[in-house]
């Protein structure tokens, strides 16, 4: 899609290995390609970065998800207050939905797809997947085009094509 591309990284370096994770990302990008890392309140972060960018790559909605759970700890699973987790998903889903409609440039979002497995055994595991598959449909209605990756291969799932 060209250049320029402000990359928005939402992975949080929780430990050793996931820092590491993030340190191959980051060698990977191109160069030229700006960066912000953010875990959460995304919007009002790609606004005040945006620059010239014409191409934002969000990556990825699945850890996004991941931090907003993470806000409230490792409550076990009754303490868990799954309305207030659902309506901060939601927010901040909603909030990139608006950027997206309002900034000029084009955006590629990542995310995984996590309904497809074995339901999980928590409660917390079941509502992670709950909310991630909530606003993945969000995101995936207001998007012109998706894909889905099989094996490294794209699957346009829309538009659907006959």
């Amino acid at each position: 899609m060209g250049e320029p591309v402000l990359f928005v990284a939402t992975a949080e370096a929780g430990d050793g290995e996931m820092r590491q994770r993030i340190e191959e990302h980051q060698r990977a990008r191109p160069a030229a390609w700006s960066t912000i890392e953010v875990t959460t309140r995304l919007s009002s972060q790609i606004v005040q970065k945006l620059g010239g960018a014409r191409v934002v790559i969000v990556d990825c909605i699945t850890l996004l998800v991941g931090n907003i759970f993470s806000q409230y700890g490792y409550q076990n699973d009754e303490q868990i207050d799954a309305s207030t987790i659902e309506k901060e998903v939601t927010f901040e889903i909603n909030e990139l939905v608006e950027c997206i409609n309002q900034v000029d440039a084009s955006f590629i979002i990542v995310t995984n797809e996590v309904g497809t497995g074995l339901v999980p055994v928590s409660r917390m595991g079941r509502l992670y997947r709950d909310f991630l598959g909530k606003a993945n449909q969000i995101l995936a209605e207001q998007a012109d085009e998706v894909y889905l990756m099989v094996a490294g291969i794209p699957l346009q799932i829309k538009p659907v094509k006959f």
